[in-house]
């Protein structure tokens, strides 16, 4: 393993060489890192740790790892700190907490942070429900590009939260969320386009929100297709929400 001053010496092009490698040449790598204390590689080993990218799998090194770099002020960190407690990713789910390191992610200019907080705000789960400080964050979070907060935003409008219900303002919302890569504003852009009867674009998001959505979204979405008043979705887009595997 490298040691602080050994890794000092590395060129830019031998860093990229230890980069190229292997999943499991990259995360020594970075564990080398993060040991001499870069909060960067302690950020990342932790990324690691908690998806199993190089190594195996463990959520509690992982925050660990998260917590060694938040205490260096490392703002994504410190976010994943929250969403260690949030989710209840190696420790015992706390919401208080995660909202806490959620709020100072989003005070230091993270788009994460903000959505995070926003998100805990809107639901009223480990700080008191909200809707009109989340939608500020969500729309701070949106300035900054994040596709997640604009279909969020796109949800006030629809259901009339803080603003007037306001069906137009939600279908941009959702079509620039899903644009942007959000599985849920594609989702939510193909109910606003197969609503318009463009059902052949409405399919495309669905298959297109399937390529990324997590497996219990995709069940939530097919039973919501499933008993949908328009028939093209009865009977196409369960099977465009799920993918060609089904």
């Amino acid at each position: 393993m490298l040691d602080a001053e050994q890794l000092a010496a590395l060129s830019p092009e031998e860093i990229a060489g230890h980069l190229a490698g292997p999943p499991e040449q990259r995360a020594a790598f970075v564990r080398a890192a993060a040991e001499t204390g870069i909060a960067d590689a302690q950020a990342v080993y932790g990324q690691m740790l908690l998806d199993g990218v190089g190594v195996a799998a463990d959520a509690p090194a992982a925050l660990g790892w998260f917590m060694r770099a938040a205490a260096q002020h490392h703002v994504m960190a410190i976010n994943m700190v929250g969403r260690c407690y949030d989710l209840g990713w190696g420790t015992t789910p706390d919401k208080t907490r995660a909202a806490a390191c959620y709020r100072i992610a989003a005070e230091r200019g993270l788009d994460w942070g903000m959505y995070n907080y926003a998100t805990l705000l809107a639901l009223g789960q480990g700080v008191a429900e909200d809707k009109a400080a989340a939608l500020g964050w969500f729309r701070k979070a949106a300035a900054l590009g994040n596709a997640k907060a604009i279909n969020f935003i796109g949800s006030f409008h629809e259901d009339g939260w803080v603003v007037e219900r306001d069906m137009a303002a939600a279908a941009l919302c959702y079509a620039r969320a899903a644009q942007g890569g959000d599985f849920r504003g594609a989702f939510n852009h193909a109910r606003m386009l197969g609503a318009a009867g463009k059902i052949e674009d409405a399919l495309g998001w669905l298959r297109r929100a399937s390529a990324s959505a997590t497996p219990a979204f995709v069940d939530k979405a097919a039973a919501w297709l499933a008993a949908s008043d328009i028939a093209a979705f009865r009977a196409r887009g369960v099977q465009a929400i799920r993918g060609p595997s089904c």
